[in-house]
């Protein structure tokens, strides 16, 4: 039975394995508004995705994620739902653009490289668990290191003993308990900062390094051969006395130790088994590459890049510098507007990958209301949070809420439909005036209300054209 350490209320989360579908849910309403089916699917899938640990290891290897096809207008929570899924799990996710990549022998991204972009951020996110695991014996390290460089440690003595009367006299006697002494002050006042603007000299790694690229057809992320590996006495091992701060030096000595401790081989063994059990590849803008009717001009490579997604999505071994990488259990969420496409334009191979679609629908002026001030970080939290550091305590009245809901959704409607990114708009066009004086209005409390909102808007919605460009 796993035991887990008591954390602050801000850190503390249900482990994943004891998060039902339904808890799922929960926690993703916390920041998406809306949306139960996308919920939902993403919550199965994530379940799932546990259930499947739980089973032999003959049988886990042939039960494959069911991807996720998310269907809606942009600003209505695909990419919020897939971003806070992979923080509740604590997953490596990544999240690019369908539109970026091109077919093999255009100019443009590869589309191996999302698999190698997501080792490297789940290289960072297990380096950084390993940097908290030994911070402490770092510190410690780094202290005693620079404890020498200010008092470099006494020779041993070698003064010759002499007898007197029979009784034999060590030269050192009575002499071994003041530099260590002197060395437990020294400490103490290095922990006060007493020592804190006192320069020394310490060897710092040189970290120049020749820069060059080698160009190819299969793109730069094949060639990636490490060079200083190769040729060790030529780069990166050279040192170089620098003077600095006492407490620059601490730091640098710090970060020094805590590369020592940690062992890469260990962070790389463990990001890549978590790449290829739990991680994550939010691929937006799908409908873009999906084919339409003619095929000419730059439409011509929408095809080829459905066929070289192809593979990564249904399961293949990728080479990245850390080793291989197979792809069959990441989980891939796709989403895309659709307005002049639909799904049955992917190639069927593509669409057979992606069992599970869901359609996400456009906010209602409720759901702007509720946007405002149900999730954790709401707009309205986070602007009340920013006026309060100038000393303003800003207040907004639910008539106000309403009124701002209410212009968003009109813009939406007169405009283009940019769902609850427009609530961003509305909301600075709102403020502007008090952002701007808020420095001037120290302590003071301000009100928001109903007939605030219309004066600092009703113009703007009126005249057509400008609310084209300013809303």
């Amino acid at each position: 039975m796993a035991i887990y350490l008591p954390s602050t209320a801000e850190e503390e989360q249900l482990a994943l394995d004891e998060l039902t579908p339904r808890e799922i849910v929960a926690e993703l309403d916390k920041h998406v508004i809306g949306q139960k089916e996308a919920k939902r699917a993403v919550a199965i899938a994530l379940r799932n995705r546990t259930r499947r640990q739980k089973l032999p290891p003959d049988l886990a290897e042939e039960i494959i994620p069911k991807n996720i096809i998310m269907i809606g207008p942009t600003g209505v929570g695909k990419t919020e739902i897939a971003r806070r899924l992979a923080k509740l799990a604590n997953s490596p996710f990544l999240k690019v653009e369908a539109s970026k990549f091109t077919e093999v022998g255009y100019v443009g991204r590869d589309v191996e490289s999302i698999v190698r972009d997501l080792v490297e951020i789940a290289i960072d996110n297990v380096r950084e668990e390993k940097l908290e695991d030994v911070a402490d014996k770092a510190e410690q390290n780094a202290e005693e290191r620079l404890l020498d460089i200010l008092q470099p440690p006494s020779p041993p003595r070698t003064e010759p003993s002499s007898t007197a009367g029979g009784v034999v006299i060590d030269g050192s006697t009575g002499l071994t308990d003041s530099p260590s002494r002197s060395r437990d002050k020294l400490k103490q006042q290095l922990r006060e900062g007493k020592l804190d603007d006192r320069t020394v000299e310490i060897d710092v790694r040189e970290r120049n390094f020749p820069s060059f690229e080698i160009l190819t057809n299969q793109g730069v992320e094949e060639m990636d051969v490490n060079i200083k590996d190769m040729l060790p006495n030529i780069f990166g091992q050279r040192t170089k006395k620098r003077k600095m701060k006492v407490n620059e030096a601490f730091e640098y000595l710090i970060q020094e130790e805590e590369q020592r401790l940690i062992d890469m081989d260990q962070v790389t063994r463990t990001a890549i088994d978590r790449v290829e059990n739990s991680g994550i590849v939010f691929l937006d803008e799908i409908d873009k590459i999906a084919g339409r009717e003619g095929g000419h001009g730059p439409d011509v490579s929408r095809e080829g890049v459905q066929r070289d997604i192809l593979p990564i999505v249904e399961g293949t071994t990728v080479n990245t510098r850390y080793g291989i990488v197979r792809t069959d259990h990441i989980l891939f969420i796709a989403a895309g507007a659709f307005h002049v496409s639909k799904p049955s334009d992917l190639i069927p191979e593509l669409q057979g990958r992606f069992p599970i679609r869901v359609e996400l629908h456009s906010l209602t002026m409720e759901d702007f209301v509720r946007i405002l001030t149900e999730p954790k970080s709401s707009l309205v939290k986070q602007y009340t949070a920013l006026l309060e550091t100038e000393g303003v305590k800003l207040e907004f009245t639910p008539e106000s809420l309403d009124e701002i809901a209410h212009f968003a959704f009109r813009v939406n409607e007169s405009t283009e439909n940019i769902g609850a990114r427009r609530l961003h708009t509305i909301m600075e066009r709102v403020l502007d005036e008090l952002s701007f004086e808020a420095p001037e209005k120290k302590g003071q409390a301000v009100t928001v209300d109903a007939d605030y909102v219309r004066k600092m808007l009703t113009d703007i919605v009126k005249d057509q054209d400008l609310s084209r460009y300013i809303l």
